[in-house]
């Protein structure tokens, strides 16, 4: 199965990518309806998520195993797991990613669907898997499906990316850090906060103490669907990851509920309440 999977991505990726369609209209609906930090963007911001996205298909192939359908929404889904994470970094480009490729559930190591040690929703490939990216169809979806678990593993696995743009998967991604200089400060609120985990529940999946790569990828997840929470019960560890990705996302939300609020305001007294009639 391995190297089966291997040489099918190889040979997609001698050949270029395929020539992109215009923008269709459906697809900036269907972001609006699945994906939450879309739908909390401005119609100009929007416009410009659209465009990143359209670059990054163009740089990275994605491509399901021949059992699966390869649909608009798992690319759409794709690109967006992609974009949010470096919104906040317009002239970031990921370098270390040629391919995605989706498989019709969990997986293993050898990429086997339906086995019993197929527990991964996820994967960064290494070795010969370098610059592949490994995602379950179905988790891709349910990350989207619901905005506030705390859980996303397309997010997860592009924040791996992240990490290791610098060449090593350590927890600390160099290339958004002001300086390498404090990633000892980083390092020490990370076994800080692991350790209350083992002291008691605090909102952070445990698996977040795996070690500190998984750690940063468990908390991104956290930041970017529960910015608002993340920052009430871990404010330091949230002004660390807002500075990593340059997005202050509690303030945004925030900022967009009270314009909506305001919106509905505004709208309300435009009308007539009920047996009201109209000044002359």
């Amino acid at each position: 199965m391995f190297r089966r999977l291997f040489d099918w991505i190889y040979r997609q990726l001698v050949t270029p990518p395929p020539p992109l369609p215009p923008w269709q209209g459906e697809w900036s609906d269907f972001l609006h309806e699945h994906v939450a930090f879309y739908r909390n963007l401005s119609a100009e911001e929007q416009a410009v998520f659209n465009l990143r996205m359209r670059h990054f298909w163009s740089t990275t192939r994605i491509e399901a195993s021949d059992t699966i359908e390869l649909t608009d929404e798992d690319r759409l889904l794709v690109g967006a797991s992609a974009i949010i994470p470096v919104w906040g970094l317009p002239d970031w480009h990921y370098m270390n990613v040629a391919a995605v490729f989706l498989l019709p559930g969990l997986f293993n190591n050898q990429f086997q669907c339906g086995q019993p040690d197929s527990r991964y929703s996820g994967m960064v490939g290494s070795g010969p898997m370098a610059g592949k990216l490994v995602l379950s169809k179905p988790d891709l979806h349910a990350g989207f499906a619901n905005s506030e678990d705390k859980r996303n593993v397309g997010i997860h696995e592009f924040v791996h990316l992240l990490d290791m743009a610098d060449g090593v998967a350590d927890g600390f991604p160099e290339r958004l850090a002001a300086n390498y200089a404090c990633s000892s400060q980083w390092s020490a609120l990370i076994q800080d906060k692991i350790g209350e985990m083992g002291e008691s529940r605090i909102g952070i999946d445990s698996y977040a103490s795996t070690n500190p790569a998984e750690f940063f990828a468990v908390t991104s997840e956290y930041f970017f669907e529960r910015p608002e929470l993340l920052q009430k019960k871990h404010p330091q560890l949230y002004r660390w990851l807002a500075d990593f990705y340059q997005q202050n996302r509690a303030q945004q939300v925030r900022q967009l509920r009270a314009a909506e609020a305001a919106a509905r305001a505004s709208g309300r007294k435009g009308r007539h309440q009920p047996g009201e009639r109209s000044k002359k």
